[in-house]
């Protein structure tokens, strides 16, 4: 695949946004409200982390919404969240069909009112066949339908997201993405394409590109753009328009739920008034900084993902 990243229109930008000031009277409403859909059986830290993360994140209020087999863990791993009961499958995972209905019930998909101000999806859903797959996709997009919630799509969310190609209305490419950041590691973003982890590192920026591109291909509004973050050393974040490759990190952040971690800081910052493109921007490099400062108490080796969310109001600081 020939890098789009060498496009003459492609504008690389090194500025990093700052949040909105929160002003005296300010209330947890005005911070946003961000919801965060995850978790399975056995896999009660991740959700919990993002939600976490999106809480040291400035986000005014934070839910969290898992399969009932998990809510006692994760309502204890954050206490400052509330928290929904989801109905499960056999194997433990959210059933997308069931959690449509609650979500409705609770005006959680209607204009105004319930409806969060950023929306994460992903971690710790676990891997299902196909149809399960489409499913999920099909509650993404009754959440994010006409622009009227921004989402982070994480993690399985991305491995369900099906192949590349455009042969069905379903996969990932054929569907209007609104106002959506995506996070793949450099081995989601393969699978998304049909081609290798090995491919996708020798050119980072145009598979980045690319993806941003097919996922604004049937988006007809510029200011609901979707974004591509593709993690990794030197972070990449494109709307297709615009390109940010982040400076900030180490190798000591290549630990089980630091993704978790960032999707909770992008969220956050979409709550609090950020477009998708600076909103990604903001919290690639605040989670990197994070992730140094965390780097200089506990060293490489033992660096694990809440010494990440430990870290982020000293790197909110410096940001």
């Amino acid at each position: 695949m020939k890098s789009a990243s060498t496009s003459s229109s492609l504008v690389r930008v090194r500025r990093i946004p700052v949040l909105p000031a929160r002003h005296s009277e300010g209330h947890k409403g005005d911070y946003g409200r961000v919801l965060v859909v995850g978790g399975s059986l056995g896999m009660a830290g991740a959700p919990a982390l993002a939600g976490m993360a999106a809480l040291r994140g400035g986000a005014g209020l934070v839910t969290i919404a898992v399969p009932a087999c998990i809510l006692p863990t994760v309502a204890a791993l954050c206490p400052c969240a509330t928290t929904i009961e989801l109905p499960a499958t056999s194997d433990g995972q959210i059933d997308p069909v069931a959690c449509l209905k609650i979500f409705g019930r609770r005006s959680l998909l209607a204009r105004g009112g319930a409806t969060p101000d950023a929306l994460v999806v992903g971690p710790g859903l676990g891997l299902a066949p196909v149809p399960y797959g489409q499913q999920l996709w099909e509650l993404i997009d009754a959440f994010r339908e006409g622009g009227r919630c921004k989402a982070v799509v994480d993690a399985d969310a991305l491995n369900l997201a099906g192949l590349a190609g455009g042969s069905a209305p379903e996969n990932w490419d054929c569907r209007e993405h609104w106002s959506t950041v995506v996070t793949p590691h450099p081995g989601e973003m393969a699978r998304l394409h049909g081609a290798t982890t090995r491919e996708v590192q020798a050119d980072r920026e145009g598979f980045a590109v690319r993806t941003a591109r097919l996922l604004n291909a049937r988006q007809p509004e510029a200011k609901c753009l979707s974004v591509v973050v593709l993690k990794g050393a030197g972070t990449v974040v494109t709307d297709g328009r615009r390109i940010y490759v982040n400076k900030t990190g180490n190798p000591g952040m290549a630990t089980g739920g630091s993704g978790d971690v960032l999707s909770g800081v992008i969220a956050a910052a979409m709550g609090q008034g950020l477009d998708c493109f600076d909103a990604a921007v903001f919290g690639v490099q605040v989670h990197g900084r994070a992730g140094d400062l965390a780097v200089k108490v506990k060293g490489q080796a033992s660096l694990i993902a809440t010494d990440i969310i430990e870290a982020l109001p000293a790197a909110m600081k410096g940001s």
